[in-house]
């Protein structure tokens, strides 16, 4: 049986709190679907940028490093994220500060 899922409008709002509490400002830098769109986490610093894809590992949510596991520049992050927004017209994509490329709550990081 499958888990009830929290509305995915919700979930970026608490995230974004999170951020804001733990001195990681955020922003939704694009708007998907408020019920069941997927998210994209990019997540920058001064040297690079890190996009964390969310993914279903076993019965609890994981996010992977989509763009690999070193910061890339910015126009990879881009080029990642519209592709992804052009396979998934549904999907968030949120933006943290980052200087260690973690996110701003606790996370399952898969490699």
């Amino acid at each position: 049986m499958e888990q009830p899922r929290i509305k995915v409008g919700l979930w970026v709002q608490a995230a974004l709190r999170m951020g804001d509490i733990d001195g990681r400002p955020g922003a939704v830098v694009r708007r998907g679907d408020p019920d069941a769109g997927g998210i994209l986490l990019v997540l920058r610093r001064r040297d690079g940028v890190s996009v964390l894809s969310q993914v279903r590992a076993s019965a609890e949510s994981a996010w992977m490093r989509a763009t690999g596991p070193d910061a890339v520049d910015e126009a990879t992050a881009d080029a990642y994220v519209a592709r992804q927004v052009n396979r998934d017209p549904d999907l968030w994509v949120v933006e943290f500060t980052a200087p260690d490329l973690l996110p701003p709550f606790e996370a399952k990081l898969i490699d």
